[in-house]
């Protein structure tokens, strides 16, 4: 019976692990109840809601070379041509690029999104249910991994078991059932998880719906939703990957 405190470590592990993942789930989705139903999108919310900071300030940089109001070069530098701002969020571009008129793009992206206007953008979307808070969403995704790490672990723990050369009577087959209980647990509840849980990064399910029923009204929509492989110009799409690999870390570098 050398097995028996195996399957208790891995039971205990179970338990923890997949309660974890369980209250996460829940304040997560308590936090998304106040979605409103049929509330309309603006361009820079289904561009937050699919893609984060730096989608929003794609479109608001697409936004303004459309309207000859920025020049964006493929080499990737951006030109003011017309310094007055429309929104906060085309105030946060021009502020980045700086009284100079012309900056790389790369580094407008990270000041820009970094900026006060994306941070409100933010915080609206979570108080309407339609973004994961920070902290829900670092919750689940760190009590996701414990599971998996646990499953492993009961895994490893059953294979320990079942070579032990002393079963007390106990055949291999038996030992191994008792360890597959707990490890189909942390299966189920990843499962669930998937479905009850927010699956992105940015969007809650109600935000994903959302998105989901969003008409696509031009390629900024398209652009805002899928991201810059929706650009057909090319020219515009070179100027825009020059990209800052930190930028998309918005979130772990402001907690």
């Amino acid at each position: 019976m050398f097995w028996v405190p195996l399957l208790l470590l891995a039971c205990a592990l179970t338990l923890l692990t997949c309660g974890r993942l369980c209250l996460a789930a829940v304040r997560a989705a308590g936090e998304a109840r106040g979605a409103h139903q049929g509330r309309q999108l603006t361009l820079y919310e289904a561009a937050f809601l699919s893609g984060g900071p730096g989608r929003v300030v794609d479109v608001a940089l697409l936004s303004m070379a459309r309207r000859r109001r920025l020049l964006l070069a493929h080499t990737g530098w951006a030109t003011v041509v017309d310094p007055v701002a429309k929104d906060d969020m085309e105030r946060s571009v021009l502020g980045a690029i700086g009284p100079a008129g012309q900056s790389r793009i790369a580094p407008v992206r990270r000041a820009a999104a970094a900026a006060d206007a994306v941070r409100a953008l933010a915080d609206r979307l979570v108080a309407a249910g339609l973004a994961v808070p920070d902290g829900a969403w670092t919750g689940i995704a760190g009590a996701a991994r414990q599971v998996r790490a646990a499953a492993v672990a009961v895994v490893a723990l059953g294979a320990c078991a079942t070579l032990l050369p002393a079963q007390g009577g106990a055949g291999r087959a038996p030992v191994a059932v008792w360890f597959a209980l707990p490890f189909l647990l942390t299966l189920s509840c990843l499962a669930i998880a998937r479905f009850e849980v927010p699956t992105t990064r940015w969007a809650s399910p109600a935000g994903q719906r959302l998105l989901g029923a969003l008409p696509s009204r031009d390629d900024l929509t398209a652009v805002a939703v899928r991201g810059l492989r929706a650009l057909e110009d090319p020219g515009l799409r070179a100027a825009l990957s020059h990209r800052d690999p930190n930028l998309d870390g918005y979130r772990e570098s402001h907690p």
